[in-house]
């Protein structure tokens, strides 16, 4: 059973950081990516970032120069350091596992593109 596990949300005043982290397992695909999207109350699922098993790596453009993903060792821990964070960033953040990806490019950010979800982590970003 494939299983995503977030961590390390929290609270944080506007300008400071957190660090992301989604424990992937229960799988053993060829290929992949896990991303990370959000979710603001009221506002559709958006996605946020993802990283390939070749390590190629997607931004949406209002986190490029602020957020950074990467993965461990393992490659089945997905990374997103946040900074300088925006009250905008405000939201529940989820990782998620698309197999077989196709047109990553054009497509990463896509949240029906994704077969497996974990229950997500809040972040809450105060002014």
């Amino acid at each position: 059973e494939v299983q995503l596990v977030e961590s390390g949300g929290g609270l944080v005043q506007a300008g400071g950081s957190l660090r992301l982290s989604c424990a992937a397992s229960g799988f053993t695909f060829d290929d992949y990516v896990i991303g990370w999207f959000r979710q603001a109350p009221g506002k559709e699922r958006e996605g946020v970032s993802c990283i390939s098993r070749r390590g190629n790596t997607y931004y949406r453009d209002s986190v490029k120069g602020r957020f950074t993903i990467s993965s461990g060792d393992t490659k089945n821990t997905v990374y997103l350091q946040m900074n300088s964070l925006k009250p905008e960033d405000t939201a529940i953040y989820y990782c998620a596992l698309w197999k077989d990806p196709r047109d990553l490019e054009w497509h990463w950010g896509w949240p029906y593109e994704y077969d497996y979800w974990g229950q997500g982590t809040q972040v809450t970003v105060a002014s």
